[in-house]
């Protein structure tokens, strides 16, 4: 299959990939255009999660990227950041699935687990055959999960029993494990562990009447008692300082994927744009769409150099939690004024799932708030540069 590289990749970013992972976008950038774009507006709309996505997704290998126990890993950083773009630029939902399914939970064991429960889990996530969750944000608490987590977990001999609540989980409507974080009653330090979603006492509730990712399955879930054995604890969880170590590296695929949720709406303004006669003539020969669709090239070209830098920081062991942070931080902005700006293009017709642009700007709301506010990504890098930590 040809590789052909994205108009809305002004600087040709995509020749820094090799022939094959160009190859491998090729294929995937083929299989979302034919099979996913044109029934994720309906899903969109009914709220509903595609599930016969997953499996194309596992052969494609994008549900393995970067966890392979079997071999060395093979793809770059910036690979993967170019497979999460992609995603996203046909879908913000699909691609916030990938996420977490791939980043958050088979990240969590990956980076936090015993090479005993890598070998039995990964596999069976990168298949697909178990879909996992991530269980950190409380109803009260999101943005201080690293002081104030108020799930609780006490050891008993060989298990644990956990108590408490987790708000906007995704996936954790059908997951089949969730990893839930909470804090050790004995020492107050956070702990990570595989639930079984089948546990006597975990209880998930799908969170209704959302308005961006609707295609996205998050819940309310609830921890009564819940019995897990100590095979089950992520045995090199210790402290929020690991928890946080899995945030560093989904932060930045977060930062793709928000390039590509303005490439998406780009690319709908501009086709948009090239249809729509008023006057006489197409609007994109009006100097004032033309405005808007170059300011938005501009935010994606901007955010696409900053997010391949950091992808290449992140290959070579140098990438830090300010990185990861002010890129993400400074991506979200840039998507948030780019989907406004590309439905300011397509007029009222922008505002229907029809023209593809409404999905954009609405999903756009949920990328610029989750893994980390704009406001507390800005706290980090600003820590960085002052030396002095304001975050309360």
């Amino acid at each position: 299959m040809t590789f052909e590289p994205l108009a809305s990749d002004f600087y040709s970013y995509e020749s820094l990939l090799t022939e094959r992972e160009k190859q491998a976008i090729a294929e995937l950038r083929a299989w979302l255009e034919a099979d996913v774009k044109p029934i994720v507006g309906d899903y969109w709309e009914r709220a509903e999660f595609p599930m016969q996505v997953v499996k194309p997704l596992a052969e494609h290998g994008v549900l393995s990227y970067g966890w392979d126990e079997t071999k060395p890993f093979e793809n770059s950083a910036v690979f993967r950041g170019f497979v999460a773009m992609e995603l996203a630029r046909v879908d913000a939902s699909v691609a916030t699935f990938v996420g977490v399914q791939n980043g958050l939970a088979t990240g969590s064991i990956s980076v936090c687990g015993s090479k005993e429960q890598r070998e039995e889990w990964i596999p069976k996530l990168a298949s697909g055959e178990v879909l996992g969750a991530f269980g950190l944000t409380e109803p009260l608490s999101g943005s201080d999960s690293a002081q104030g987590l108020r799930t609780t977990a006490k050891r008993d001999g060989d298990s644990w029993t956990l108590n408490g609540a987790k708000r906007w989980i995704g996936n954790a409507t059908f997951s089949d494990i969730t990893i839930i974080w909470a804090k050790d009653v004995d020492d107050n330090q956070v702990k990570g562990f595989i639930v079984p979603t089948s546990t006597p006492g975990y209880t998930a509730t799908k969170i209704q009447g959302k308005i961006s990712l609707r295609a996205v399955q998050n819940a309310d879930i609830t921890l009564e008692d819940v019995v897990v054995s100590e095979s089950l604890r992520l045995q090199n969880a210790n402290s929020f300082r690991d928890t946080a170590s899995v945030l560093r590296l989904t932060r930045a695929e977060v930062a793709w994927a928000a390039v590509g949720t303005a490439i998406g709406a780009y690319e709908a303004a501009v086709k948009y744009a090239g249809e729509r006669v008023q006057f006489g003539k197409t609007i994109g020969s009006h100097q004032l769409v033309q405005d808007l669709l170059v300011k938005s090239l501009g935010n994606i070209t901007a955010s696409l150099g900053m997010v391949v830098r950091v992808s290449e920081m992140l290959d070579r062991g140098e990438q830090r939690d300010e990185h990861s942070a002010l890129a993400k931080a400074y991506t979200t902005a840039r998507m948030r004024e780019t989907v406004a700006w590309a439905r300011e293009a397509c007029g009222g017709n922008g505002i229907t799932l029809e023209y593809d642009v409404a999905r954009f700007f609405a999903d756009a709301e949920a990328l610029y708030s989750y893994e980390g506010t704009r406001e507390m990504n800005t706290l980090i890098v600003g820590r960085k540069i002052t030396g002095s930590a304001a975050f309360v």
